[in-house]
């Protein structure tokens, strides 16, 4: 029985002419993720190989339109983070927010905070990795008070508020980029997600000028206990 190859690594794919736009001075550290996502991120299994001739477009401009979607100068905390989406792209589009990722699994925890000891080395970056689970009371521990949860794909949005609202004070944003069914379902949820605390659920379409990475989030305030 013959074990099975790891994926190889690939060229990463040139920069849009919209990302100078989007991440400014911080352009080159974002090449510089992108750079590792196409290598490292292949190999260890956290992006599939076909995703990256498109790791601009769909995964790394597309997180970093939920900038306009951040107030300024929040705590930001990226739940389930997998290999640093949204959060990362978010953290080099805003280098005003303060960035906490979390995610339970080693091997991601592990390229996470590679990540951070690479890119967060700019004066006034503040990034740190936190491991676990967003539900668990140790991760909301070591968080602590946050203005604004992202997340991107990581459950349907009545299980994501379950799991998140040891992180959310009344006030505190949740921003989920989800897909095309999620939108359609939203009307459905929406009275199951007020009966869970949240308020001012709705849509948001944000990054209209990044083209066909534009996308739509969903935004939503936890409402007073």
């Amino acid at each position: 029985m013959t074990s099975a190859v790891p994926p190889s690594p690939q060229t990463a794919p040139p920069p849009p002419a919209t990302a100078e736009a989007v991440f400014g001075a911080a352009l080159p550290l974002a090449q510089q993720y992108v750079a590792r996502l196409a290598t490292d991120g292949v190999t260890r299994g956290l992006i599939g190989p076909r995703e990256v001739p498109r790791l601009w477009q769909r995964h790394v401009l597309n997180s970093a339109a939920v900038a306009e979607a951040v107030p300024d100068g929040a705590r930001v905390v990226d739940v389930g983070s997998g290999a640093g989406l949204p959060g990362i792209p978010l953290a080099l589009a805003r280098p005003d927010i303060a960035l906490t990722l979390v995610e339970p699994m080693a091997r991601r925890v592990e390229f996470l905070e590679e990540m951070v000891a690479e890119l967060a080395t700019a004066d006034g970056l503040r990034w740190r990795v936190v491991r676990g689970r967003a539900e668990e009371r140790s991760v909301a521990s070591a968080v602590g008070p946050v203005d604004v949860v992202t997340a991107r794909a990581v459950a349907p949005l009545p299980r994501l508020v379950a799991w998140c609202r040891g992180l959310m004070r009344p006030g505190t944003q949740l921003v989920a980029l989800v897909g095309s069914r999620t939108l359609e379902e939203l009307p459905s949820l929406v009275r199951e997600l007020e009966a869970a605390g949240m308020r001012d659920v709705h849509s948001r379409a944000v990054g209209a000028s990044l083209g066909e990475a534009a996308t739509t989030v969903v935004v939503m305030t936890r409402g007073a206990r």
